[in-house]
């Protein structure tokens, strides 16, 4: 599973997996499906009504070609919008769109992904974008090229939920060692559980390297005054202390 890196606005660096092609495509057909309910909708209730309003057959050809384009990109342009670079294929799915430099997606992003739909997809019938997402480094299609995001996958593959990571038996009994760590977002303690996992399935220098690096940041980031001499024992507290405290 290709992997990204990304330094947030906190300067907090978090790894994704990348979307693969075959999710993404599924996503797609899932969008395709809503956009084709939509679009009957329009035609049998909306459209004809319009259309028989205006009595003319030259503009009929003209809406009915323009309403499907129309459809197509406004879908995709609202739905990464007012759901935060999600559609109803990617939530199915659970990607959504990211830019690469750890900046939220605006507007201008998201109407480039749109525009560039319009290549990647329904004029070349996918193609285009199979063929990016394939051969691209960070799975991007054209629309991701030029807006500078690429899609990722909510959940890690390793499958972790912050609710199986550790069992605490009495959360009243349990002592809250670093109180701060509830400043931080679900998706750092999922990053730290999952460098842990990686460590202990692969004892290697790189993993360790990793996870001592993980452990020094998380100190600077807790404001902490000193780092405790086992980086695996304080990082599972940090989770430990997250649950508690955010459940």
């Amino acid at each position: 599973m290709n992997q990204i890196a990304i330094r947030t606005s906190q300067n907090v660096v978090i790894e994704y997996e990348l979307a693969t092609l075959r999710e993404r495509a599924f996503a797609f057909f899932i969008d395709l499906l809503a956009i084709l309910m939509v679009y009957v909708v329009a035609t049998f209730f909306l459209l004809a009504k319009i259309v028989g309003n205006l009595g003319s057959g030259m503009l009929e050809g003209a809406l009915y070609s323009l309403v499907p384009l129309a459809l197509f990109m406004g879908y995709h342009l609202f739905s990464e919008i007012s759901m935060h670079g999600q559609t109803w294929g990617k939530r199915a799915m659970g990607l959504r769109v990211v830019r690469l430099d750890g900046q939220e997606a605006g507007l201008s992003d998201y109407l480039l992904r749109a525009v560039f739909h319009m290549v990647d997809t329904l004029f070349s019938g996918g193609i285009l974008a199979a063929l990016a997402i394939s051969s691209s480094h960070h799975n991007q299609r054209l629309g991701d090229m030029t807006a500078n995001t690429t899609v990722i996958r909510l959940k890690p593959s390793l499958g972790f939920q912050l609710g199986d990571i550790l069992r605490i038996d009495s959360i009243d009994s349990y002592q809250v060692t670093y109180p701060q760590v509830q400043e931080l977002a679900e998706q750092d303690m999922i990053l730290i559980k999952n460098a842990v996992a990686r460590y202990k399935a692969h004892r290697n220098k790189a993993h360790e390297l990793a996870v001592q690096e993980l452990s020094a940041h998380m100190q600077q980031l807790l404001d902490l005054d000193t780092l405790p001499p086992d980086p695996v024992s304080f990082l599972n507290t940090l989770v430990r202390d997250y649950i508690v405290l955010t459940r």
